[in-house]
């Protein structure tokens, strides 16, 4: 299907956000899909990697103008972008939510407070922050203390209430649940559903020691036999079993693998057992007592707000998002979306409503566009390259330019673009997003080439053979750098 997104500009004359830079790249790009224009370096690499032509949509434009087409190939042809679908996320939560926006976590009691005791609840108030590690929650916590609570009498009530509550298979995806870029969206995520598990061979006492970050009460660990044998496949050796009351090894852990750290998605502990355990460690280590029940539920009429913290500004929240390709932070930004523009609670129907809304007040044609949670962790997420390049000109021309193009990978130096490109001119010359399913590869973003000129740059690649696609897309990215 070729580009038709060739629109009347007079639809959309009430924009206040409509530029004729988008108008032309989606027009130009739609003229230039005839062509079918690659560099011969790319059209090389595709062969070389046995990459048909029509598997791969292409578009590179001059982003201050949006008129000048450099390469173009299967413009309006829908595509599956990967990780790359953050990029329309998170530049939509920029200018819908504002550069100053954050998110906020409260803590109220619903109760009397006397002499460091509380006969009441205690309620922690999520706000769908993506960022409240372990840090920040402790300092939340430190600052209910220096309220004078410590002793809590009644129970510890979470209320998720912001996000919509919805059924999660963290398996569904690609059966491995227990991977971290699989943990669900929740309105009070704390630390990424993520546990660090950190190893340290011990040969004098001929044991492993384990350690869990966050520390949970009630969790126990029982931590593997110490080997000699090759480190090999160190993670498939230890034989886990991860629940809610225990994290098992019944496999071994070699002395050659020395310290190691594995990060785990523990999902057959709910999010209110996750929480519940952090909080009832961490309020221990700081001095307090807690013994009651750790409970779903919403903030009551009587309760007083004793704490708030604020989570990061959004421009910080989305360099996270955009540099280290954290899932789970780019579907609470939906989320928030939705909760924002529609009221709570949030849900990821009206979070992607809210970015149609937003790309058709831009004047950005949507045909082909499915947004499953924001993140691109989807198998069913379609975006043509036409509207990509659009999004990424209006935000070139944008005066949030430089949050939303910080946020993506330097080549050659930082985020998953760290390792690529490192000897070549482009290095250090170009921001650009990667996107990475088993049949995918993607890349979008910006080059300024030798020239000086900034250019949009998409390239999708949707076949069997994409992991060898690499190549074809960091070919295109010299050649825009050296001909540009």
């Amino acid at each position: 299907m070729l580009l038709s997104s060739c629109f009347t500009p007079s639809r959309f004359a009430a924009s206040r956000f409509l530029t004729r830079a988008v108008f032309a790249v989606a027009c130009a790009a739609g003229s230039a899909a005839l062509a079918q224009g690659l560099p011969p370096a790319v059209v090389g690499a595709l062969r070389v990697a046995r990459i048909a032509q029509n598997s791969t949509g292409v578009v590179v434009v001059d982003a201050e103008t949006g008129k000048r087409m450099l390469a173009a190939n299967n413009t309006g042809q829908p595509f599956n972008p990967a990780s790359v679908m953050k990029l329309v996320t998170t530049d939509a939560a920029l200018e819908i939510l504002g550069p100053t926006f954050t998110w906020k976590t409260q803590a109220y009691i619903d109760g009397t407070l006397a002499g460091g005791v509380l006969n009441g609840d205690l309620i922690l108030k999520g706000g769908g922050d993506p960022k409240l590690v372990l840090e920040n929650f402790w300092l939340f916590l430190r600052q209910l203390r220096a309220r004078g609570i410590k002793d809590i009498r009644g129970n510890l009530v979470l209320d998720r209430s912001y996000f919509a509550e919805s059924s999660y298979d963290p398996a569904q995806f690609d059966g491995d649940p227990q991977k971290p870029y699989n943990a669900g969206p929740d309105a009070l995520l704390l630390n990424y559903r993520t546990q660090a598990l950190r190893f340290e061979p011990d040969a004098a006492s001929g044991l492993v020691n384990v350690s869990m970050d966050p520390p949970m009460a009630g969790v126990t660990i029982t931590p593997p036999r110490l080997s000699q044998e090759p480190c090999g496949d160190w993670q498939g050796k230890l034989k886990m079993n991860n629940d809610a009351s225990a994290v098992n090894f019944a496999g071994t852990y070699s002395a050659d693998c020395g310290p190691r750290v594995w990060y785990v998605h523990p999902y057959r502990m709910s999010n209110v057992q996750y929480v519940g355990a952090s909080f009832v460690q961490m309020w221990a280590d700081l001095g307090g007592s807690f013994a009651g029940r750790v409970v779903n539920g919403q903030v009551t009429p009587s309760a007083r707000l004793m704490v708030e913290a604020q989570s990061p500004p959004l421009p910080e929240v989305i360099r996270d998002i955009n540099k280290y390709s954290n899932n789970v932070m780019a579907r609470q930004v939906l989320l928030t979306l939705g909760a924002e523009m529609s009221g709570q609670p949030g849900d990821t129907a009206n979070g992607a409503r809210a970015v149609r809304g937003w790309l058709g007040d831009k004047g950005i044609d949507t045909a082909g566009l499915v947004i499953e949670n924001g993140a691109g962790l989807s198998r069913v997420d379609r975006v043509t390259p036409a509207l990509l390049a659009s999004v990424l000109v209006q935000a070139y021309r944008s005066p949030l330019m430089p949050e939303f193009v910080s946020s993506l990978p330097l080549v050659g130096y930082d985020g998953t673009m760290r390792r690529r490109l490192k000897e070549q001119g482009v290095a250090g010359q170009a921001h650009i997003k990667t996107g990475t399913l088993n049949d995918v590869r993607s890349i979008a973003g910006y080059v300024q080439a030798a020239s000086g000129k900034t250019y949009v740059v998409v390239f999708l690649i949707n076949h069997a053979a994409a992991p060898n696609g690499q190549q074809a897309q960091d070919a295109l990215l010299q050649w825009v750098y050296e001909n540009g």
